[in-house]
């Protein structure tokens, strides 16, 4: 496989840090460069992250000496070193969706982990085993932006990626409703306890906007382009409760749902189809893709936070306790790693498709 040269934009914080950690050793990218706020630029990046390391595994040894660049006033720069970016900046919305597209427009593809441009109508927002072929938009969007090389692709929130895929296999049967509680952990909010020492021992029924993400992103995922637009899908309906718990990485949620009527399949069959279930990122055996993506536990206590969020490099989503409920058809929990599947290495598995695919070329 070709090799690209990647930038990090936003790379002093977690999610950014992730990213670090993630190009290490990857068969396809190279880091390259590292760009944040003006506050870090200029100094190298263990200069930048000194104090402020949030994970528990090392900075590699190949970031540390590169000397974090200007995210806005080296945007030039930053795009003329590499062949595309990674973005997971902390800024306003509209600073973020200008800050992306000034980049595509200098000719510098964005994989981004940011919200601000999931509702642009041409930007595709992928996970790539449920909706690859939402890629396809990004001529429509270099034709907007007057680009060849340059679009802006996002992945979606990271709490959907629990229960959005366990959900995806199922809606042949007719999914009508699903109601969903999330159980967030810190990281999701870029903190650890030392940084977040009310967390400890709590529990906050409330996190700013997650509820109408968890609600509406999943319609995007599921709809279909229709000439230089992405357009959502009109069900099933989704409600949404969102909680921040005491865990440091990993979102849960507790999924009731309800099929039309005399459509629902047997507790057997979700299994099998559940245990079945492969993508595109499977089938183009993409180097971060999960080899089994959805994975049943049938003991009554699992999945586990602590035990599971891992599973499979910590892009595996895990699933269990599937029964009948007296309101809803059927009941389950999943699980996945909220900084891994739900951001940098979500973000970093569509990267892997858009090489593939040929949207991301080296120079």
């Amino acid at each position: 496989m070709k090799q690209y040269k990647v930038g990090i934009i936003g790379g002093t914080g977690m999610v950014g840090q992730r990213f670090i950690t993630l190009m290490e050793n990857h068969p396809w990218f190279q880091l390259t460069a590292i760009a944040a706020s003006s506050r870090s630029a200029g100094k190298t990046y263990e200069e930048a992250v000194e104090g402020r390391w949030a994970l528990d595994i090392p900075c590699p040894e190949e970031a540390k000496k590169i000397v974090v660049l200007d995210a806005e006033a080296d945007a030039a720069k930053m795009a003329e070193l590499v062949d595309f970016c990674f973005c997971a900046v902390d800024m306003k919305k509209e600073e973020i969706r200008a800050l992306e597209e000034k980049y595509a427009k200098l000719e510098c593809p964005i994989v981004s982990n940011n919200s601000a441009n999931r509702w642009t109508d041409d930007v595709p927002m992928v996970v790539p085993e449920i909706n690859a072929d939402h890629i396809e938009i990004i001529e429509a969007q270099r034709k907007r932006l007057g680009t060849k090389r340059g679009f802006v692709a996002v992945k979606s929130n990271c709490s959907l990626q629990s229960y959005v895929p366990a959900l995806h296999p199922l809606r042949k049967y007719g999914l009508e409703q699903a109601l969903v509680c999330t159980y967030q952990a810190i990281s999701g909010a870029g903190k650890t306890f030392q940084r977040w020492p009310e967390m400890v021992d709590n529990c906050i029924p409330y996190i700013g906007g997650e509820e109408e993400k968890s609600e509406q992103e999943p319609l995007k995922l599921w709809g279909h382009i229709e000439g230089d637009k992405i357009v959502k899908a009109e069900g099933p309906s989704i409600t949404a409760q969102c909680f921040r718990v005491a865990c440091q990485d990993g979102h849960m949620a507790a999924v009731f749902m309800k099929f039309k009527d005399g459509c629902k399949p047997s507790i057997e069959q979700i299994k099998a189809d559940w245990a079945a279930f492969r993508g595109p990122a499977q089938e183009l055996e993409l180097p971060s893709a999960p080899k089994q993506f959805l994975h049943y536990f049938e003991e009554e206590n699992r999945p586990q936070t602590r035990l599971d969020r891992n599973l499979e490099h910590g892009m595996a989503v895990s699933i269990g306790r599937l029964r009948p409920d007296t309101q809803y058809d059927y009941k389950f929990v999943c699980l996945s790693h909220n900084t891994l599947r739900g951001a940098a290495g979500g973000a970093v598995l569509l990267a892997e498709l858009l090489c593939k695919k040929g949207y991301i070329q080296p120079k």
